[in-house]
């Protein structure tokens, strides 16, 4: 007994020993490394990071000056002329979405075979469904367990009329934008059932004889119908669909597809340098952007108590979601450190919280993750145009949250089937939520209607959505990119296997950032000299 106690004693002293050992010989390696740096060093490391340091230091900027000039009560007017340099970075990026989301996925799924394709996708599918499934159950959880809504109601002063919209049309709506009747259309409008009144004459009978009022057997009755209607804005959800099978068809033509897998990886690559030098403004845009939302936002103090418990709540269950939930996720996958991966997104993550928007993100998420972080562009081209369509974990989480707000606001206890159909709604509300500014508040309408709560309640929170929606959509575009690392490092058999690897990113960092993906098939070899391709 006591020889045993004497052996584990030893064994700790070791171990204690080694670990000591250990962090003296780190520290030793680190502080030459501090010696050792050179202003070539400093240099190479501020040109590498240029872009993350000017993003970063426009954000404090903005958020300086905005609070700087919120004393000098400026004008609605004013705010606008002072915001323009931010809109201008608004309308770039979006004008570069819709050529980026149509040539990525076209080009990404071409470049792959159809079993390869099927894997990728389906593992995409089980992992935007996780995440969202988790992140609507933090929701829950926090809103339950810290309670923001307990208080008075008399706090919110302002109401406003709120448009119904009935759950049974939302979801054929999103059903139906994917599949738009005309394609060109679908780059500018999407479809939304509208309601319109129509007065209908009945008949009624009363013991087998026929009622009579006023002189007229027929009694005018107003129903409201729906009615057939469209929006403004991008409808993504149809594009991603009708990219995702011209890809695969073009992939399965061979030969005769390489023309257009030519052209659509040209698209692709001009468009990705064009995002290069706009990431040279957007330093400037969000600068301006941030600030001039400052200086619109209503006065903080004059806010309640439940509201500000609210606004808490919604920043806690993000952050868990963001800090623990996605980066354990991608440790326990990969076996590789999460942070160093987040570390190279940092820019597209400053992008997503001055724009607001996951889609006019989207450019500089790509390259981010395929420049910094080096994942390979097969995956990239397919997962995230795809997630910024549908994978929205911070909306869903939000929309859960807000919902029972809500009802704790109004004194409703709602039981278990209650929560359960909350949490089933905002997963598939959240899929529909189009990659825009406060798309999220639309959707509400549909998760409060699914449970029978007053919908014009929304505007109660609609003081705080504007600074909310900008850290939901960080967390929206972690999401995706977290999901593109995690299903390249599933899909990397299926990738070494392809025998377009050669095309892959990680072989082309010596060549050029961008290059086509498609630039040679196992039919070229057989083509003589100077042949032209067959059509």
């Amino acid at each position: 007994m006591t020889q045993s106690n004497g052996e584990n004693q030893q064994r700790t002293r070791s171990r204690i020993h080694q670990i000591r050992d250990g962090i003296q010989s780190r520290s030793l390696k680190a502080k030459k490394r501090v010696e050792n740096i050179t202003k070539d060093d400093v240099k190479g490391f501020f040109s590498k990071n240029a872009f993350v340091i000017f993003t970063i230091a426009a954000v404090v900027l903005g958020i300086i000056l905005g609070f700087a000039l919120r004393p000098y009560k400026m004008s609605y007017r004013e705010v606008k002329y002072f915001s323009f340099p931010g809109e201008l970075l608004m309308r770039m990026l979006q004008m570069l979405v819709l050529p980026l989301l149509v040539s990525s996925l076209i080009t990404g799924m071409a470049a792959l075979d159809s079993r390869a394709s099927g894997k990728m996708g389906l593992r995409a599918v089980v992992y935007y469904t996780t995440t969202t499934v988790i992140a609507v159950l933090i929701g829950i959880v926090m809103v339950l367990i810290i309670h923001p809504g307990k208080g008075s109601r008399d706090e919110f002063t302002k109401q406003q009329k709120i448009e119904q919209v009935s759950p049974a049309d939302a979801f054929l709506d999103l059903i139906r934008n994917m599949f738009p009747p005309n394609i060109v259309e679908a780059c500018t409008k999407q479809f939304k059932t509208q309601y319109g009144n129509r007065v209908v004459y009945v008949k009624l009978t009363v013991n087998d004889t026929l009622f009579t009022l006023n002189g007229s057997q027929e009694i005018a009755r107003e129903e409201v119908i729906p009615v057939p209607g469209t929006v403004n804005g991008v409808n993504a959800l149809g594009l991603v669909v009708f990219s995702i099978c011209f890809g695969l068809i073009i992939g399965s033509m061979r030969e005769q597809g390489q023309p257009l897998r030519d052209f659509f990886d040209c698209l692709n690559e001009a468009i990705m340098r064009l995002v290069a030098i706009i990431m040279w403004y957007a330093p400037v845009g969000i600068l301006f952007l941030i600030a001039g939302k400052i200086v619109e936002m209503d006065d903080i103090t004059a806010m309640g108590g439940q509201l500000a418990m609210y606004t808490v709540t919604v920043i806690c269950g993000l952050l868990i979601h963001a800090i623990f939930v996605l980066p354990t996720l991608y440790f326990v996958i990969t076996r590789k450190n999460p942070f160093v991966f987040i570390g190279g997104l940092l820019q597209a993550l400053i992008t997503a919280l001055g724009t607001s928007s996951s889609s006019a993100t989207l450019p500089i998420t790509f390259k981010c993750l395929e420049e910094n972080n080096n994942v390979d562009k097969r995956v990239t081209r397919f997962v995230l145009p795809v997630g910024a369509t549908i994978n929205m974990d911070g909306t869903a989480l939000y929309e859960a949250l807000a919902a029972i707000f809500i009802a704790q606001v109004n004194d409703l206890d709602l039981n278990f089937g209650q929560i359960l159909t909350i949490s089933i709604t905002a997963t598939a509300a959240s899929i529909g939520a189009a990659g825009i500014p406060q798309a999220g508040l639309v959707t509400m309408v549909i998760v409060l209607t699914s449970v029978g709560l007053p919908t014009d309640d929304i505007t109660l929170i609609i003081a705080v959505d504007w600074f909310l929606d900008r850290l939901r959509t960080v967390t929206n575009v972690l999401g995706d990119s977290i999901g593109a690392g995690i299903v390249e490092h599933l899909s990397r058999h299926e990738l070494h296997k392809d025998p377009e690897l050669g095309n892959s990113v990680v072989e082309e960092t010596d060549k050029k950032p961008y290059q086509l993906i498609c630039q040679e098939n196992e039919y070229e070899n057989d083509k003589p000299a100077n042949s032209e391709t067959k059509m």
